[in-house]
């Protein structure tokens, strides 16, 4: 028979006759009548064309059929209400979970030591793998499941996805510390708009990100700058600046984490530009899943801004955060 056309809450009443063996304790059992589980069994037996119990003094007695569908039927039930059971017992200490995340190339610098090393604690059995969320089909992965989690400045997950903000971060100007302009020796030079405007640029183009914005921004305030190198991405930008008179615009958190490294020190842009908002989105298809509002949890407490909102919203709803700020 098609057991999508079989109504499955029949197969519990079996299951619970089996066990009790009268009508009566299984109506207490479920929280049901005596009538509504009787009709349940005749509704069973009118489909599985069998008696499959019968009425003896000492109560309901298993047919032939019955006691062979006995184990099965059981077999099936304990599996669904195990997988169940799951989806409320997440335990980041014994979990061997697997987590997906997506970042960009600056978030990976950002992100990824920190995670790697609150992980070993919190979660020592638990796994990441990270992938670039330049991949055309993040919307679609995360849809699938495939992705758990993508973090940063992602436009493109605006509308859609569930998101929480983490942060909010300025762009300055990145130089090496012996640059001409950074003031030498000094950690407080002030950068003028026309040294700003005279000097040589890398560009860092970031697709996939929003962080192309503050170039649109600059423009829009007819600021030009002489690009001398454009960049598809952040990874190698430490290494070039500290070897040339070049300078780049980029996010604080960014330069924070390549100063001491590539001796560079950053500068205040001489131009007004809005502050980028870091976020961390997930699809729907994850919100309610333990393990990754565990997940959601631990990124915020990690990373969130106590001045940040400390909601989940979606285009359609605002859910509260268990996460707790830090």
């Amino acid at each position: 028979m098609d057991v999508a056309k079989l109504d499955l809450n029949l197969l519990v009443v079996f299951h619970q006759l089996l066990l009790h063996k009268r009508v009566s304790a299984v109506a207490a059992a479920m929280g049901m009548s005596q009538p509504a589980v009787s009709s349940a069994l005749g509704r069973l037996r009118a489909r599985l064309g069998d008696d499959l119990f019968l009425r003896t003094q000492a109560g309901m007695e298993p047919t032939p059929y019955a006691l062979r569908l006995a184990e099965p039927v059981a077999a099936a039930l304990d599996g669904l209400q195990q997988a169940l059971n799951v989806r409320a017992a997440f335990d980041p200490l014994l979990s061997t979970r697997r987590f997906t995340i997506a970042l960009t190339d600056v978030g990976e610098m950002y992100f990824l030591p920190v995670l790697v090393e609150a992980l070993k604690r919190a979660a020592p059995a638990v796994t990441l793998e990270v992938l670039s969320v330049t991949q055309p089909l993040l919307k679609d992965d995360m849809a699938a499941g495939r992705i758990d989690l993508a973090l940063g400045l992602l436009p493109q997950l605006q509308a859609g996805f569930f998101q929480q903000a983490l942060f909010r971060q300025k762009y300055i100007c990145l130089m090496r510390n012996t640059h001409p302009l950074a003031g030498t020796g000094k950690r407080t030079g002030r950068l003028t708009l026309a040294a700003f405007s005279s000097a040589e640029h890398v560009r860092v183009v970031a697709a996939g990100t929003g962080h192309g914005r503050v170039d649109l921004a600059l423009a829009q305030k007819k600021l030009h700058r002489q690009f001398r190198l454009t960049v598809p991405h952040y990874v190698a930008l430490g290494d070039v600046l500290s070897h040339s008179d070049l300078i780049a615009t980029v996010p604080e958190r960014f330069a924070d984490r390549v100063l001491a490294p590539f001796g560079l020190v950053k500068r205040d842009l001489p131009i007004a530009v809005d502050d980028s908002a870091i976020h961390q989105f997930w699809h729907s298809r994850l919100h309610r899943d333990p393990g990754h509002q565990w997940l959601r949890q631990w990124v915020h407490t990690l990373f969130g801004d106590a001045n940040m909102p400390n909601h989940e919203e979606s285009t359609q709803a605002v859910f509260i955060s268990p996460g707790r700020r830090r």
